[in-house]
C-alpha cells in the first residue's frame, strides 16, 4: 500500500513548515509521498516546501482558489498512491502516526477512516480551550470525543484517509464548505463503502483562530447541517437540534427568572460547573477551564443560531441552499 498525503494550504507557510517538520521524523519505514496544493494563496509556501525536498518525497502544485474540498480532489487526482491521507495545514503529526495508520489498516482494512485530534502542551490557552470544546463528549464536539460509533464514524478532513477506489467511485468532496466531510461519508455509505474511527491515529490540531473566527466557523457548521439533512434525510439526528434548544432554553430560563422560577437556571449552572471542572482537570489549568466556558458558549450560540436560520430558509421557506447561503459554496 502506497500512501499519498494530501495537504491543501491557503496563506499558511508557517503552518506547513511545522507540519512538514513533523512528517520528516515519522517512524514509518515504507515509502510515501507528500502532495501540497496551494489553493490560490497570496502568501505561498514554495520556499518552505523546497527546504524539505531532501527529507521527503514531496511535490508542490499551485492552482486558482476553489476551496479546500476541491483542492483535496485536485491533489488526489494527481497523486501516485492507492490510499490517500488527507491532513489540514494546521496539524502537527505524531512521529508514529503513519505507522499506526498502516497497522490499523492491516488489522481491519477500511476504504475510509478518520482519526481524532488532540492538543499539545505548547498550544495557547485559547487553543486548548477550543480543542476541549471541539472534542468533549459534553459538547457538540462529542463526535470527535468518540460518542459516535467507531464502525459508523464520519471522518473529518483534518485527519482522514480514503482509498483511491472510494475516491474515484464517489468523486471526492463536494463544493459545500464546511459540511463536505459528512457529505462525503454519507455518499460513501450509500455506495456501499464503510468508514471507521482509528482511535490511535490522532493528530495535534493547532486551530490558529481567535474568538471571532471561532464563532464564524461554528456558525457555518450550524448553517451547513440543515442543508445536509435536506440532501440526506435518512441520516438526520435529533442531537443536531441540541445547540439551538440549548440557546432557546437558556434564554427561557433567564426570562422566567423574572417571576422567580430558578430551577432551570440551576440546571444550566450545574452544566457549566461540570464543563469547568472537566476542562480544568483535563488541561491542568484553571485559566483554560474558564476559557473553555467561553468557547462552549460561543460554540452553542454560533451553531444554534446558524442552524435555526438555515432550517428556516432551507426547510420552511424552501430556498435553494446555494441561493440562501452562497458563502458556503465554492465555485469550481
Amino acid at each position: 500500500m502506497f500512501f499519498s498525503l494530501i495537504i491543501p494550504v491557503y496563506n499558511r507557510p508557517d503552518e506547513i513548515d511545522e507540519l512538514l517538520a513533523s512528517l520528516a521524523v515519522q517512524t514509518y519505514k515504507e515509502k510515501y509521498e507528500v502532495v501540497i496544493i496551494e489553493d490560490g494563496s497570496l502568501v505561498t509556501c514554495n520556499d518552505v516546501v523546497a527546504a524539505y525536498n531532501e527529507k521527503l518525497d514531496i511535490s508542490y502544485y499551485f492552482k486558482a482558489n476553489s476551496g479546500p474540498g476541491d483542492s483535496r480532489n485536485y491533489g488526489m487526482r494527481i497523486a501516485k498512491g492507492d490510499y490517500f491521507i488527507i491532513l489540514d495545514s494546521d496539524c502537527i503529526i505524531p512521529a508514529d502516526y503513519l505507522a499506526n495508520v498502516a497497522n490499523s489498516l492491516g488489522a481491519a482494512y477500511v476504504d475510509c477512516f478518520g482519526g481524532p485530534d488532540a492538543a499539545l502542551d505548547s498550544f495557547s490557552d485559547v487553543q486548548k480551550a477550543i480543542n476541549f470544546t471541539m472534542t468533549s463528549f459534553l459538547t457538540t464536539g462529542g463526535i470527535r470525543g468518540k460518542s459516535e460509533k467507531i464502525e459508523k464514524f464520519q471522518p473529518r478532513s483534518f485527519n482522514m484517509g480514503i482509498s483511491k477506489k472510494a475516491f474515484e467511485a464517489s468523486g471526492g468532496f463536494g463544493d459545500i464548505h464546511p459540511g463536505e466531510d459528512p457529505d462525503l461519508s454519507i455518499r460513501l455509505w450509500k455506495l456501499g463503502f464503510t468508514t471507521r474511527l482509528f482511535p490511535d491515529c490522532y493528530v495535534y490540531h493547532k486551530r490558529r483562530i481567535d474568538w471571532g473566527k471561532f464563532y464564524k466557523q461554528v456558525n457555518k457548521f450550524g448553517k451547513a447541517r440543515p442543508i445536509l439533512d435536506l440532501w440526506h434525510p435518512q441520516y438526520r439526528k435529533i442531537t443536531f437540534l441540541f445547540p439551538s434548544l440549548f440557546i432557546l432554553g437558556l434564554a427561557g430560563s433567564l426570562i422566567i427568572l423574572l417571576i422567580n422560577v430558578q430551577f432551570f437556571l440551576y440546571i444550566y449552572t450545574l452544566y457549566f460547573v461540570m464543563l469547568f471542572l472537566m476542562a480544568t482537570i483535563q488541561n491542568k489549568s484553571i485559566k483554560v477551564g474558564f476559557l473553555s466556558l467561553i468557547a462552549v458558549f460561543i460554540q452553542f450560540y454560533g451553531y444554534g443560531i446558524g442552524y435555526m436560520l438555515s432550517f428556516l430558509k432551507v426547510h420552511i421557506l424552501k430556498q435553494k441552499p446555494q441561493a440562501a447561503f452562497p458563502g458556503l459554496f465554492f465555485k469550481k
